[in-house]
């Protein structure tokens, strides 16, 4: 985890090994179509599109606040325990096994996501269509690009174990880890190791979120030999 080839900023230092245990993570960004569900039935207002259309679309203009919300109603609705990724989790994801910038190569190529000069039609003028690109090597799309996306974790200047956790939703004054790079970042805020950070409370038109579902690890029972 961190800045391998030491192309970005300090804050992506120290290069070190996490541990994940094992989870499920959305496959996409989570789109209007899903959201809008959960604002209907929550009675929430449903965020703006900025004209851009709905349906499978990548939701925007939600905050951490928003995004937990919709995962803790998640859990409820499937009896699943839902939450954002934290941010190893989320580089775990979005690097597949991968040592590269980028989960496809060192260079930002052409066609491969949504950004700023990253040779798509959506470049520098709004989201695309979740799946639009290629997935990583784990079947995952837009995790770099297309929209910066909520974790749970708290950010630090420098890595120091907050990277493995996540904040509870009542924590209301320490910054978060937003991950991915948009639609109008430029290349090198799409790389697997680039992080920024935002309050809970922001949101705008360049953010989204995934979400991951806990898996349980496996119990080891042993077996009995039953004699007669």
């Amino acid at each position: 985890m961190g800045d391998i080839q030491s192309k970005g900023a300090k804050w992506e230092q120290p290069i070190h090994s996490v541990y994940v245990s094992r989870f499920a993570i959305s496959r996409h960004e989570i789109t209007f179509a899903e959201y809008d569900r959960f604002a209907q039935a929550t009675n929430r207002q449903k965020p703006d599109d900025a004209a851009w259309g709905r349906g499978n679309r990548p939701v925007i203009n939600v905050s951490w606040f928003d995004a937990t919300a919709y995962a803790h109603w998640l859990s409820q609705q499937t009896k699943q325990q839902y939450h954002l990724p934290t941010e190893a989790q989320w580089e775990y994801a979005a690097r597949a096994e991968t040592e590269s910038q980028y989960w496809w190569g060192n260079e930002i190529g052409y066609n491969f996501a949504n950004c700023d000069d990253c040779g798509s039609r959506w470049d520098n003028k709004k989201t695309a269509p979740v799946g639009s690109f290629s997935a990583n090597p784990f079947k995952l799309y837009d995790t770099a690009g297309n929209l910066y996306e909520w974790t749970c974790s708290e950010y630090e200047a420098k890595y120091s174990g907050k990277e493995q956790a996540c904040l509870s939703k009542q924590n209301t004054t320490t910054l978060r880890v937003i991950r991915g790079g948009s639609w109008y970042s430029s290349p090198r805020f799409l790389r697997s190791a680039s992080r920024y950070r935002l309050p809970a409370e922001h949101s705008d038109y360049k953010i989204g979120f995934r979400l991951v579902r806990k898996i349980p690890e496996k119990k080891y029972t042993p077996k009995i030999n039953k004699k007669n």
